[in-house]
């Protein structure tokens, strides 16, 4: 096995080409760096060096083997500058999970932005999968992080969570609709017009959370038309096919034609959670998740 410091021995002794020099330059005595060079040729069975009294000059193995060094020292530099890197999580990739509403709402592009300026050599892979198997892959470790619908379990033995979104709902109406300019809707109001559903990926659990919450309110929707998102259901607003209701963060997507009315007394909200294994083995998985968490300041 090669020994790196006799190699770093060699390199400053064949660029001197004086034992007494290299020394200097090494800050050792000239003994023992005699002694390793030695023994660095008695190791390879090379012979590394031509000595005289006079100077010392590299054989023509020993000029082959300098330049295999200089490169493999330079090699070694960058490897340990590449490991000290990924030890501060400056590189490195992450692999995400997300549904959704991590992507519409703007939590997951507004965190990928800060990581990208933060450390702009991290790469990252994305996977739109259900909340269940977001779990299923964190515990196997082939995702880093999840953000999903739901959290673990409060006693998971393998899993934390933390919520990043609670997003209070908003009236969606067509412009021109007599609700859109009304002082004061009323579930009443609510009951007696057509609605746009979105049917969640996630299954029946959030659309049935979401009825039970109108029913709470004091109307039943009666639902007309589905959509497979919530854009998608803005869209249909828009053209004058129904109301729907959406997170307020998707304010902003709301196209022409959609006029927007919050309900004080409407209470459902939409969570958004940020999952990770509490054997956290990366430095950049734990900034991504201060990253995510905003109350929790980034490293």
């Amino acid at each position: 096995m090669l020994d790196i410091r006799q190699l770093h021995y060699f390199v400053a002794v064949a660029e001197e080409e004086h034992v007494g020099r290299a020394a200097e330059r090494l800050h050792i005595s000239q003994s023992p760096l005699s002694r390793q060079i030695a023994q660095l040729e008695e190791n390879l069975g090379l012979t590394l060096f031509e000595r005289s009294q006079q100077r010392i000059r590299l054989t023509t193995d020993g000029r082959t083997f300098l330049a295999e060094t200089q490169a493999f020292l330079t090699h070694a530099k960058r490897l340990e500058s590449l490991a000290r890197r990924l030890g501060r999580g400056d590189e490195g990739g992450l692999c995400i999970g997300y549904i959704e509403n991590a992507m519409h709402s703007g939590v997951l592009p507004d965190a990928l932005r800060q990581l990208r300026t933060a450390r702009p050599d991290v790469h990252i892979a994305l996977y739109n999968y259900h909340s269940g198997e977001q779990l299923t892959g964190l515990r196997q470790r082939s995702l880093d992080i999840a953000l999903v619908c739901e959290p673990p379990a409060s006693d998971d033995s393998d899993l934390e969570a933390a919520q990043v979104l609670d997003d209070p709902m908003l009236l969606a109406i067509p412009e021109g609709h007599p609700l859109a300019s009304a002082e004061r809707i009323t579930p009443d109001d609510l009951a007696a017009q057509k609605w746009i559903g979105v049917t969640h990926t996630e299954g029946a659990l959030r659309h049935d959370n979401f009825v039970a919450a109108c029913a709470k309110a004091g109307f039943t929707p009666d639902i007309a038309l589905e959509a497979t998102e919530p854009l998608a259901a803005l869209g249909l607003v828009a053209a004058g096919l129904g109301l729907t209701m959406i997170q307020q963060s998707l304010r902003h997507q709301a196209p022409a034609g959609v006029v927007l009315r919050e309900l004080s007394w409407f209470s459902y909200r939409t969570a958004l959670w940020a999952a990770w294994h509490k054997v956290n083995l990366r430095p950049l998985v734990e900034h991504f998740r201060t990253t995510l968490l905003p109350s929790e300041p980034a490293s």
